[in-house]
């Protein structure tokens, strides 16, 4: 039986993380390059990608690559897995992170641009990366492909009904993953609930959004960033070695 400090090492292995420059996927970021891990940060903001980047070698001796990549444009997405296995010759852990839900009036006023973005963004720009990294990971050494999704996907509010749309299409397609890379690739969700990153300063005034998530969530308070490090570390590393096509809830319990 290996160590508990063995399960969770990620020595060797190369990371690719999208939205990776803040929020959730910085957390992650930095808790993959704690543990060993070379990492990728792709976002369509390269000079924050940049910036993290250099705080990762600088912290932790790991080598950190910034990739300016828009998930949701196709050959995008294809330049990004072309320059991961180009630098590093494999891809170890993928995550899913980027995504987005904009503010609109009303469910009839959605537009099709506003509707076509956040799919493809959330969504469509996910199934192209996982199958270009899959395929490779199963005729390679394997992997874990970790897809970031939202309480949404299954409790779904009319303020977010296109985001939950897409964010259910991803446990339909880490099931899918799950089956068709199998044995040598594990694909999971790890579902959030609300989370104070860079978004809840949209949420309106902060005491009554407390008070209101300690009515709605079991654990009274939305997540902090780092509460996703656990999740995050254990899907991508052999401590999940039996865990796959399943999804890790971190909604805080919603009531």
């Amino acid at each position: 039986m290996a160590h508990a400090s063995e399960l969770f090492d990620l020595s060797g292995k190369l990371a690719v993380v999208t939205g990776g420059s803040r929020g959730l996927g910085r957390e992650m970021v930095l808790a993959f390059a704690e543990h060993g891990a070379d990492v990728i940060i792709a976002s369509r903001k390269l000079d924050s990608c940049s910036v993290l980047a250099k705080e990762v070698t600088e912290r932790f001796g790991r080598k950190a690559l910034a990739v300016e990549c828009h998930v949701g444009h196709w050959d995008q997405v294809n330049a990004l897995a072309d320059r991961a296995y180009d630098e590093f010759g494999k891809v170890d852990v993928l995550v899913n992170n980027a995504g987005m839900s904009p503010l609109y009036p009303s469910l009839s006023e959605i537009t099709e641009a506003l509707y076509d973005k956040v799919m493809d963004v959330n969504l469509k720009g996910s199934f192209r990366l996982s199958v270009l990294v899959g395929e490779r990971m199963a005729a390679g050494d394997g992997g874990s492909i970790i897809s970031v999704s939202s309480g949404a996907a299954e409790r779904p509010t009319p303020n977010e009904a296109v985001y939950g749309l897409a964010k259910a299409g991803l446990h339909n397609m880490t099931r899918m993953l799950a089956r068709a890379y199998a044995p040598k690739v594990r694909a999971n969700v790890i579902m959030p609930g609300p989370f104070m990153t860079d978004i809840s300063k949209a949420w309106g005034d902060p005491e009554q959004v407390a008070a209101n998530f300690k009515k709605s969530l079991l654990l009274g308070r939305a997540g902090q960033p780092d509460e996703v490090v656990g999740a995050a570390l254990f899907l991508a590393s052999n401590a999940s070695s039996y865990s796959t096509g399943g999804v890790v809830n971190l909604t805080g319990g919603i009531a």
